[in-house]
C-alpha cells in the first residue's frame, strides 16, 4: 500500500483484509499530516507510540465484532477524549478529562482510533472557522476561502484524507456548513440521537454531535455505532439507526419557493442548486415549492434572546472571570447576553413555539426538504471585512434546523461552474435520519465527484446496515401506499423501510375502485389467462408494525399472498371480488402510478 491508499472505511477494510496493517495506516496518517502542512487543523495529536499500542490491542482484523476496526478519526476540541486536553479553542479554559465523551467511548469500543483533537470557532460560536486564537485551518479545496465552522478542523482533516471521519458539533450549522465548503458529507443527527455527555455546551437544548465523512455510507456506519441512548445525558433520545438503504423511487421533496431563495448575489451557487434539483427530478422525485419566510424567521431567533443567553450560561463563570481570554468576536456575542433578562428568553421561546406550530404542517406536507447547504462561498478577506454579517448569511439554511427539531445531512452534488464545491442539505423531521441519508447517498452517487480534496473515487455502495431481514416482514403495495402517493405516510409513520420496486407474476388484474377517497386500486388474481405483470413496491415492517398496519385496513381491501415475477411471494393488498362492481379495469396500464399519470394528462 502507498500514499494513494483511500481512507474511506470500505477501502481501508479491504486493505486490512488483504494484509495491510493498522501500524502502516498510522504511519500513513502522520505522513499525510506532514504533507498537508496545515498547522490550523489539529490542536493536539495523539502520541504515536500510544496509538500503535491501541492498534495492537485490537487483535486480528475483525470488522464483525469491531465494525470500525482500525479506522482513524479526529475529534473536535469541545468533545472530551481521555488524556487529551480539551480547550474549545480557548487556551485559558483548557482541562485534561479523565473520561471519554460517551460517543468517543462507543467509537473506540468499535475499533476506531483517535488521531487528535481539531480546531474550531472558539466555544463552537461561528460558522466561518476562523474565530480561533490558533492558526485557522485552510479550506481543503481553495485556501482563499473560509473553511466553515465551527467544526473547521474536523471538516478539513476529513477532506484532506488524513482521517476517515471526524466528530464535530452542530447547533446552528457547524456540522453542515464546513462539509459543504470542503466537498464532504456532514451528518447532523436528530437532536438527542448521539449523547452529548462529555461535550462543552454551546446551546445545551439544541446541541448535536455531528459526523464528517467522505461518503454517506461511512457517516451512517459511524452513526449506527454511536446512536445509543445515554442515561447520563438528560437530552438523550432513542433514535434507532434504521431506515438507511435505497430511497423510495418517488419522494415529495420540498424546496424553498423561488421568490424566497437567498444567495446574496451568488448566481453561480444558485445555478448549482438548480442543477441539484434537476438531478432529484431526474431521479423521479416530485419537487414542491414551499414558502420559506417562516423558516427564515425561525433562523433569526437563534442569535436573539433565549439562545444567546444559553451560550453565555454554558460558560458564565469562566467568561465573567476571564473575559479577556475570549476571541474578540466571541467576546462581543457573549458579552451582549449579559444584558438580557429572563423575560427576553421567554419572549424567544414563545416566538419559537408559534413558528413551530405554523411550520409543522408545512414540514409534514413533504417527505423531506432540500436546501442549499450554504448560500455562497466567502473568502477569508471577506470575513475580515464583515465578520458578523457574512457569518450570519452562511447560516441562512442551517440556523432553523435544530430549533424545529429536524435532522439533516449535507452532501456534495458536483462542482460549481467555477470549480468550487456544490452541496445541498436534506432535512426531515425528528427520527427520519435514515430517509435523508438514503437520498443523500443517491445524490452523492450521481455527482461523479472524487472524495473531499483527494483524487479517490467514490466506492460502490455498501450493503445497508439495517435490521436483519428475518426480523422484518415484506409487504407488497400497489396503489395509494406507493412512494409519493397519498397514503405512503402511513407506512413511513410505522418506520417501514422501502425494499425494492417489483412486478407481480403475470396472473393479476388491476381495477380502479369506485367511490374511494383517496382513489384506490384493487388487485385481484385472474381466473383465466388474461392476467398481466403489475408494477408494485415491496416495503418492510417489523412484526408489530405489520400487525398494526393490517388491523387498520378497511374492507373490501385485505391482505393476501401475492406472487412476484421473480418467483418469490409476499403478503400484500388484494381486493374482494364484490368490490369490482362499478370498478374500471386498468390492467392495460400495468400499474397504479401509470394510471394516475394518465388521468393527469
Amino acid at each position: 500500500m502507498t500514499d494513494a491508499q483511500a481512507f474511506d472505511i470500505a477501502s481501508l477494510h479491504a486493505a486490512y483484509r488483504a494484509g495491510w496493517t493498522a501500524e502502516a495506516m498510522i504511519d500513513l496518517v502522520f505522513a499525510r499530516i506532514t504533507a498537508v502542512d496545515d498547522p490550523g487543523i489539529f490542536l493536539h495529536l495523539a502520541d504515536k507510540t500510544s496509538l500503535l499500542a491501541q492498534a495492537d490491542a485490537l487483535g486480528a482484523f475483525d470488522p464483525i465484532t469491531r465494525p470500525l476496526w482500525g479506522i482513524p478519526f479526529a475529534v473536535k476540541d469541545n468533545i472530551d477524549v481521555a488524556g487529551m486536553p480539551t480547550t474549545a479553542a480557548c487556551p485559558d479554559y483548557a482541562y485534561l478529562p479523565e473520561k471519554d465523551a460517551t460517543v468517543v467511548r462507543l467509537l473506540k469500543a468499535a475499533g476506531a482510533l483517535v488521531i487528535g483533537k481539531t480546531n474550531l470557532d472558539q466555544f463552537a460560536t461561528g460558522l466561518v472557522g476562523v474565530r480561533t486564537p490558533f492558526p485557522a485551518p485552510r479550506n481543503a479545496i481553495d485556501p482563499r476561502l473560509v473553511p466553515g465552522g465551527s467544526s473547521s478542523g474536523s471538516a478539513v482533516a476529513t477532506a484532506q484524507g488524513i482521517i476517515s471521519f471526524a466528530l464535530g458539533t452542530d447547533t446552528a450549522g457547524s456540522g453542515r456548513i464546513p462539509a459543504g465548503l470542503n466537498n464532504i458529507v456532514g451528518l447532523k443527527p436528530s437532536v438527542g440521537a448521539l449523547s452529548t455527555t462529555g461535550v462543552i455546551p454551546a446551546c445545551r437544548t439544541l446541541d448535536c454531535i455531528s459526523i464528517f465523512a467522505l461518503t454517506v455510507d461511512d457517516a451512517w456506519r459511524v452513526f449506527s455505532v454511536a446512536a445509543k441512548p445515554d442515561e447520563s445525558d438528560a437530552y438523550s433520545r432513542s433514535v434507532g439507526a434504521e431506515g438507511y438503504g435505497t430511497a423510495p423511487p418517488v419522494l415529495t421533496i420540498g424546496v424553498p419557493a423561488k421568490a424566497d431563495r437567498q444567495f446574496f448575489g451568488d448566481v453561480v451557487m444558485e445555478a448549482s442548486y438548480d442543477a441539484a434539483l434537476s438531478t432529484l427530478a431526474g431521479m423521479g422525485h416530485k419537487l414542491v415549492e414551499l414558502p420559506f419566510a417562516d423558516f427564515y424567521a425561525t433562523a433569526n431567533l437563534l442569535y436573539e434572546g433565549a439562545w444567546v443567553a444559553e451560550r453565555y450560561a454554558a460558560v458564565r463563570d469562566f467568561f465573567d472571570a476571564h473575559e479577556a481570554s475570549f476571541h474578540p468576536v466571541t467576546r462581543k456575542i457573549y458579552g451582549g447576553a449579559k444584558n438580557l433578562s429572563a423575560a427576553d428568553a421567554f419572549d424567544g421561546l414563545y416566538a419559537l413555539q408559534a413558528l413551530k406550530r405554523k411550520l409543522a404542517p408545512v414540514i409534514a406536507s413533504v417527505d423531506l426538504i432540500c436546501v442549499p447547504t450554504a448560500p455562497t462561498h466567502y473568502t477569508v478577506e471577506d470575513l475580515e471585512a464583515e465578520p458578523i454579517r457574512e457569518n450570519s448569511r452562511l447560516g441562512t439554511y442551517t440556523n432553523f434546523v435544530n430549533l424545529l427539531d429536524m435532522c439533516g445531512i449535507a452532501v456534495p452534488t458536483g462542482k460549481r461552474s467555477d470549480g468550487l464545491p456544490a452541496n445541498v442539505t436534506l432535512l426531515a423531521g425528528f427520527g427520519k435520519d435514515g430517509l435523508t441519508a438514503s437520498l443523500a447517498a443517491d445524490l452523492h452517487g450521481a455527482s461523479g465527484l472524487t472524495l473531499g480534496a483527494t483524487n479517490w473515487m467514490l466506492p460502490e455502495r455498501a450493503t445497508p446496515m439495517m435490521a436483519a431481514d428475518e426480523d422484518l416482514i415484506d409487504l407488497v403495495v400497489v396503489g395509494a401506499h406507493l412512494s409519493g402517493m397519498p397514503l405512503n405516510s402511513q407506512l413511513r409513520d410505522l418506520d417501514a423501510r422501502f425494499s425494492r420496486a417489483a412486478r407481480t407474476a403475470e396472473t393479476y388484474r388491476l381495477h380502479a375502485l369506485a367511490g374511494t377517497r383517496p382513489p384506490k386500486p384493487g388487485l385481484i388474481r385472474s381466473s383465466g389467462d388474461d392476467g398481466a405483470m403489475i408494477e408494485v413496491e415491496v416495503w418492510q415492517l417489523t412484526p408489530d408494525a405489520f400487525g398494526r398496519f393490517v388491523a387498520a385496513i378497511p374492507a373490501p381491501l385485505g391482505i393476501g399472498t401475492i406472487e412476484l415475477s421473480d418467483g418469490t411471494s409476499a403478503k400484500g393488498f388484494l381486493v374482494e371480488p364484490i368490490a369490482l362492481t362499478g370498478a374500471e379495469d386498468i390492467t392495460a396500464h400495468r400499474g397504479w402510478r401509470a394510471y394516475m399519470q394518465s388521468l393527469a394528462g
